[in-house]
């Protein structure tokens, strides 16, 4: 009986339409956010910092700007590690070329650089849609890898293509331990989820999932499919640049285009398929599913061989956590293939119910 609406009367259309109309869910969301912020550096070792949660911040990141694509406008994209690629090396041309540029505006106008990346990519969309744009948008990846391989200007003259960076600053905050990096990416990740909860609310939001469930349908009744198709591609771009800059200047510190291979783009495309298309909890829950559990898996499955009383080694327990894994991914897939956040969203129902069974 402790999550029931019963007595919130809602008697303005502010209050009716607010991103979390029931009490209980914004005080758990209170809670959930002191403990981020609060709790959890008290708590959290440095490794845990850097191989953990970090990682998982930037990926939910990423995710999210893949499901505004994918899950609310169905538009089917295999490059997104071309857009965090060009986030990444966009930063680092802005962070190097302009002496004294704080990070916050470095990561901005990496953004912005995959943003219009994206629109190039993305006017494929206008033509096909399917199977053909995911190869479409696929031939982002291999002219990312090119670019950053061939020209030179755009890595410093790097004859590798890899380049580093150093003496991170935000606010006149020196952003060195894993602590500061931990928040730097914790506060993107919240202003960013905040925002594009608020947008695909908003009429622009509307559009794409108009298109997403009937195109021809939703040009009839006056939606610019151009419109809202590229619209997507910009919003989901910038996200995705961004957290590439992250990637880049905060996780790895230095890196190559290696490092934003068509891996990651398969990887960002699970996350969104198992935690939930069309759902920004989505991208959290998919993050956390593909980021989190193999680094369990590996921990877990030497423990439980001990205790069976025999040894495994590091390549056996590799293979099983491959083997695991990808039957996890099939069971949720067969359970529930709305993914994550369908589960969470059916939990909550039979909440609002319980302990009636009607």
């Amino acid at each position: 009986m402790f999550y029931r609406e019963n007595g919130q009367f809602k008697t303005t259309y502010r209050a009716d339409q607010q991103i979390l109309p029931i009490r209980q869910d914004r005080i758990a969301m209170a809670l959930l956010l002191v403990f981020a912020f609060a709790v959890v550096p008290m708590l959290a070792t440095d490794y845990f910092f850097r191989a953990i949660l970090i990682p998982f911040l930037i990926m939910s990141l990423a995710a999210l700007g893949v499901n505004i694509l994918v899950g609310y406008c169905g538009q089917i994209s295999l490059g997104s590690g071309a857009f965090m690629a060009v986030g990444a090396y966009g930063a680092y041309n802005f962070f190097v070329r302009i002496p004294g540029l704080p990070l916050i505006p470095a990561l901005v106008l990496g953004g912005l650089c995959a943003t219009a990346f994206g629109i190039l990519f993305g006017l494929p969309s206008l033509r096909v849609k399917g199977l053909y744009l995911a190869v479409a948008t696929l031939a982002a990846q291999f002219f990312s890898d090119w670019m950053f391989l061939r020209i030179k200007w755009l890595t410093n003259d790097s004859p590798s293509g890899s380049v580093s960076v150093s003496e991170l600053q935000v606010f006149g905050l020196p952003i060195d331990g894993a602590l500061s990096k931990y928040w730097l990416c914790l506060g993107v990740l919240v202003v960013m989820a905040l925002l594009a909860k608020n947008l695909v609310r908003s009429a622009v939001g509307r559009e794409w999932m108009a298109i997403r469930d009937m195109d021809v349908a939703a040009a009839v009744i006056g939606i610019r499919p151009m419109y809202a198709k590229l619209s997507a591609f910009a919003v989901s771009s910038f996200i995705i640049g961004v957290a590439g800059g992250l990637w880049a200047f905060i996780y790895l510190g230095a890196w190559e285009p290696a490092a934003f291979s068509v891996d990651i783009s398969f990887r960002l495309l699970f996350m969104v398929i198992i935690g939930g298309l069309g759902s920004i909890l989505g991208g959290f829950l998919g993050a956390a599913f593909i980021t989190l559990l193999p680094i369990a898996l590996s921990q877990i499955l030497p423990a439980l061989a001990g205790l069976v009383g025999f040894e495994i080694s590091t390549a056996g327990v590799s293979h099983a956590e491959l083997m695991i894994f990808g039957g996890l991914i099939v069971w949720f897939l067969i359970v529930e293939p709305h993914g994550l956040a369908k589960l969470w969203s059916i939990a909550k129902q039979k909440l609002r119910l319980w302990p009636f069974p009607h």
